[in-house]
């Protein structure tokens, strides 16, 4: 299997996998009111789509060198050898992951990506950096821990800059409220109760997604433990195999009990348009390729430094991606008040500031 050996080509892809994890929610956004829900059945086949490609392409290439022991299993080799209850710590990262996603999209359906993100994914990041780090301790604290303190202010401010621009709104009619999809009848029942999004709804429903992301990461480094663990184009599938298996189970009762709008039945899905579930596909391959660039960067040598915290305190700076297509593209703050204003700035420089932090971590 393909593994970097040098500090650079590892930051690299823990670049990549920073623009694929804020970049894939575009593509809900670009299916218009395609509800969350029904995006969710599609995104999960394109997660597992990429992951299955990877396995048997980079992860089945022979040769490559992990460390000084010598050539790593491929994809099939490793799954074959392979711990079982290691396999199984995979699997479960998916599952985790997955109710955190879903509860992530919900957000982002509420309160947009410039609030979703900071606090779900921000949040995430400090819960997972904390946790990988206890699990194998690389890099330098002081820069680790430092950049993580500053993210969480810009946690605090995002959501104070939410609450600002929420406040100085004028509320919605409840017909405005109601999200359809076009040609689905069923989204548009009048004697549907629709659940209205209140202004803290985005917000705790992104504290709640963060919380869990951020323990999916610490499993999947389990998975990797010891002669019998998996590698990480193993790891990225079996956790692809999680969040298709749990897919219906989650994501039915969201649309049984929605966070806004009316419920949803099965046969919404069939009503999509060819553009609106391909956009879902797309949506899961963008944020799977992030993923295993991550899983590949955090299995580097020892010698690289890199570790689990770092790849993923790197990669979680998605948030900072994510924020900037919300504000610069989607506009999710428009005519926002100058102190609304002065408070995402104050956001975006902490963010910067922190991930500057966490990618010098690796360098002592």
């Amino acid at each position: 299997m393909m593994i970097p050996s040098t500090y650079t080509v590892a930051l690299l892809l823990a670049v990549l996998s920073m623009v694929c994890w804020g970049s894939w929610a575009n593509t809900l956004k670009l299916a218009g009111k395609w509800r969350f829900e029904l995006y969710y059945f599609d995104y999960s086949i394109g997660v597992l789509i990429a992951a299955t490609v990877a396995a048997f392409t980079f992860g089945s290439i022979d040769g490559a060198v992990t460390d000084a022991s010598g050539p790593a299993f491929s994809f099939l080799d490793n799954l074959s050898v392979a711990s079982r209850l290691l396999m199984a710590y995979a699997v479960a990262a998916g599952i985790i992951f997955n109710l955190a996603n879903l509860l992530l999209v919900a957000a982002i359906s509420v309160a947009g990506l410039s609030v979703a993100f900071p606090v779900g994914i921000g949040l995430a990041l400090l819960v997972g950096t904390i946790l990988n780090h206890i699990l194998r301790p690389t890099g330098n604290p002081v820069y680790l821990f430092s950049g993580m303190a500053l993210i969480l202010l810009a946690i605090i401010a995002t959501a104070m800059a939410h609450a600002a621009y929420n406040a100085s709104r004028t509320p919605a009619s409840p017909a405005e409220e109601v999200k359809t999809v076009p040609g689905a009848r069923a989204i548009q029942r009048p004697s549907a109760k629709v659940r209205k999004s209140g202004p803290l709804k985005g917000i705790m429903l992104s504290l709640f997604a963060g919380i869990l992301m951020g323990l999916f990461y610490p499993l999947v480094e389990l998975s990797k433990h010891g002669d019998l663990g998996v590698g990480p184009y193993a790891a990225a599938f079996l956790f692809a195999v999680g969040v298709v298996i749990s897919t219906p189970v989650f994501n039915i009762f969201f649309m049984n009990m929605p966070v806004d709008g009316p419920p949803l039945g099965l046969r919404d899905y069939f009503q999509g348009s060819g553009r609106q579930h391909l956009l879902g596909l797309l949506g899961g391959i963008i944020w799977a390729i992030g993923c295993i660039a991550n899983f590949v960067a955090s299995s580097t040598p020892k010698s690289v430094n890199v570790g689990p915290a770092t790849s993923y305190a790197m990669g979680q700076g998605a948030t900072l991606v994510s924020t900037l297509w919300g504000l610069l593209i989607w506009k999710e703050f428009a005519g926002a008040q100058s102190s609304v204003k002065s408070r995402l700035i104050l956001m975006l420089v902490l963010f910067v500031a922190g991930l500057t932090l966490l990618s010098l971590a690796p360098i002592r």
